[in-house]
């Protein structure tokens, strides 16, 4: 007779505890570092500057570079309309030009008022200090209530991690094909772009265009359709690198604090995470009359490729696994949906009794009989997911009876087996909070009855 090994009970316990505590702790130590080094001492870093009058362009050059060295890339223009024009057009944060005792600064407030600020200190000095007065001039102002120009990012953010909450609601939809899932994403990021556009601009957050819907409409489409996309090969991971994603690396660089005042690490975050090109894009069309949209709208559009891309190869991975299987199990329909389950527990069978406050409950239970209708004690119960992976196995009790819990959501093969009988194969769909009863009868091999026909009793 066979017994079964068991762990030791403390084993047990640091395993669970790993699982558990892996995603919070990596996520702990993620917002612990990334924020504070990020916004711990904004200071220009790369930012481009244009003057007017070569001669001037390396005078200012060498006062910046002492001031910050490395913060600021500095080119000349012909004049100051071309300076200005610089800015509007966001080839660079800042123009200046300086003639006699009258200098003018150009900034953009869009590009945030901590860094027009640093900006106006710095050609403030260097003003002061050639016996110029300087004339700051505001080529793109944001409206009243934005007053530190970060009002677009705190909205795209609310664009943004919905859209991951999104997709991790869709894997739980067992019922939606693929299709379903996309045009339920569309459906909802419309819906989130109307409202946010309208609560924005009704109440007076950012300026009246409609041309933001679409920005909006794109960045909730991205993330929702790269997550649903990823998750089925970062299986019980899904959670930590979706919140790594748009929350850990996505907000830190998105313009909370000007790019251009954020360490190089993030500003290269900035030009490949889908927030921080929406808050570009929002900025390009609500302020700067469409300048530098197209470079943002490309990377949104790019995270809905890969995600679409993405879905297409976890399909045609489950092809090639129906095709593996062969046609002895034709029997067996394919599933409309193979997403993984991102919080099941781990799969456990149980003791078949009546159940108390407090214990876990069956998702799946049954009995096993004979064709006499007898129980059958020690019946084989295995328990596979729909790519024929074994979640549990487990036998059944003196009166034939089984019970499993923590099973993911979804299409469930169960294989019922005993030495001398006919096995049955059948297919269960689990929905949260629905326990399935599946009772099977099995019939000696001699009496002829096909496995297939051997239905289940319920």
């Amino acid at each position: 007779m066979k017994h079964r090994i068991e762990r030791p009970r403390g084993t047990h316990l640091a395993r669970t505890l790993a699982e558990a505590l892996t995603i919070p702790v990596l996520l702990f130590l993620g917002l612990l570092f990334c924020f504070p080094m990020a916004f711990h001492e904004p200071r220009p870093n790369h930012a481009k500057i244009v003057i007017a009058d070569l001669a001037v362009e390396r005078k200012v050059d060498t006062a910046l570079q002492r001031q910050h060295p490395g913060g600021f890339q500095v080119s000349a223009v012909a004049d100051a309309r071309e300076a200005r024009q610089a800015v509007l057009d966001r080839a660079a944060v800042a123009g200046y030009a300086a003639r006699g005792g009258h200098a003018v600064l150009y900034v953009a407030k869009a590009d945030g008022a901590a860094l027009e600020q640093v900006l106006t200190k710095g050609f403030a000095q260097l003003a002061a200090h050639d016996h110029q007065r300087l004339t700051v001039t505001d080529v793109a102002p944001t409206v009243s209530k934005d007053e530190l120009g970060t009002t677009l990012v705190y909205f795209a953010i609310a664009w943004n991690v919905p859209g991951y909450i999104l997709a991790t609601t869709l894997l739980r939809a067992v019922t939606f094909n693929r299709r379903k899932k996309l045009m339920t994403i569309a459906g909802v990021a419309a819906l989130f772009s109307v409202v946010g556009f309208f609560v924005g601009a009704g109440l007076g957050f950012f300026p009246d265009d409609p041309s933001a819907l679409a920005i909006a409409f794109l960045l909730t489409t991205a993330v929702a359709t790269f997550s649903l996309g990823v998750a089925p090969f970062t299986k019980q991971f899904f959670p930590l690198v979706g919140l790594g994603l748009y929350i850990v690396l996505s907000v830190p660089s998105s313009g909370v604090a000007p790019v251009q005042l954020l360490p190089r690490f993030y500003q290269c975050l900035h030009a490949v995470m889908p927030l921080g090109n929406a808050v570009d894009a929002l900025k390009g069309v609500l302020y700067f009359h469409g300048a530098g949209v197209l470079k943002p709208v490309l990377v949104l559009s790019a995270w809905i490729t890969a995600g679409m891309a993405l879905l297409g190869l976890d399909a045609w991975r489950h092809h090639r696994m129906a095709v593996r299987r062969g046609p002895e199990q034709e029997d067996v329909p394919e599933p409309p949906v193979e997403d993984p389950s991102v919080e099941a527990p781990t799969p456990t069978a149980l003791p078949v009794h009546p159940h108390h406050f407090g214990e876990p409950l069956p998702m799946l239970e049954g009995t096993v009989h004979d064709g006499e209708q007898q129980p059958l004690r020690h019946a084989a119960v295995t328990v596979m997911d729909a790519g024929g992976r074994q979640l549990v196995r487990t036998a059944t009790n003196a009166r034939g009876e089984y019970a499993v819990t923590g099973l993911p959501e979804g299409f469930i093969s169960v294989v019922v087996s005993y030495p001398g009988r006919n096995p049955v194969v059948r297919q269960k769909l689990l929905q949260s909070g629905v326990a399935v009863r599946s009772d099977f009868t099995l019939h000696d091999r001699r009496s002829g009855v096909s496995p297939l026909a051997a239905a289940p009793r319920r």
